[in-house]
């Protein structure tokens, strides 16, 4: 299931969004304000942001640049205004399509699955040519060479792999990879993420593909 944060300062507008996102089977999250809204992200992540650009606290440009020093995460702009300068400030600092108020909220929904589809199709061709996934073999490959990983060592980064630049929090990894997250504690996703990265650093010592982000998580770095 797919996780969209709806940063929106109009509440029926965010009601009617959710409404519809939700009955297609996307996972929604709403907030009013855009600190708020980049701190879950920080802390949980999201497929999908859909941000307002007239806030009331930062300005969703503003945003946009924020988000972009952490993630590549796609941005849908919703604004009231439809002058061409604002649409093209919006995507040269890293947009992925632009709505104007008023919409259809399918309008919307059609939109945002157009922009999850290109990133899908990216996914499959691992980021950077630097991986390859064998999901059948529970196998990846690094700069064509395999890595000897554990089993949970291998559903890390495979997510990780999948999404570069998202940062996953150690309760999503743990959410995410454990079939009862309860068996495992923080300090066992660091202990994975330590082996994880020796592992690849023995392949290429040069580069260090995991980023720590203090105090929420782990991305893998984009590379290019």
């Amino acid at each position: 299931m797919y996780k969209i944060l709806i940063v929106e300062d109009e509440p029926a507008i965010a009601e009617n969004i959710s409404y519809v996102l939700n009955s297609e089977g996307f996972e929604t999250k709403w907030f009013a304000t855009g600190i708020d809204a980049f701190n879950e992200f920080l802390a949980n992540g999201s497929d999908l942001i859909i941000l307002d650009v007239g806030l009331p606290d930062i300005n969703g440009f503003e945003l946009c640049k924020k988000i972009r020093k952490e993630s590549n995460v796609p941005v849908l702009f919703l604004t009231a205004r439809s002058d061409e300068i604002d649409k093209i400030v919006g995507l040269e600092i890293g947009g992925d399509d632009y709505v104007v108020k008023p919409f259809s909220p399918r309008e919307l929904s059609a939109r945002i699955k157009a922009i999850l589809r290109r990133v899908d199709q990216k996914g499959e061709v691992e980021p950077n040519l630097l991986f390859q996934i064998f999901e059948d073999k529970n196998r990846i490959k690094y700069k064509d060479k395999t890595l000897d990983l554990s089993r949970y060592e291998f559903k890390i980064l495979s997510i990780l792999v999948k999404r570069p630049g998202s940062v996953y929090s150690r309760d999503k990894l743990m959410d995410l990879v454990w079939d009862d997250p309860l068996m495992s504690m923080d300090r066992t996703i660091d202990t994975h993420i330590k082996n994880i990265r020796k592992k690849l650093k023995e392949i290429e010592p040069s580069l260090d593909m995991i980023k720590t982000h203090r105090g929420v998580g782990y991305s893998l770095k984009e590379y290019k």
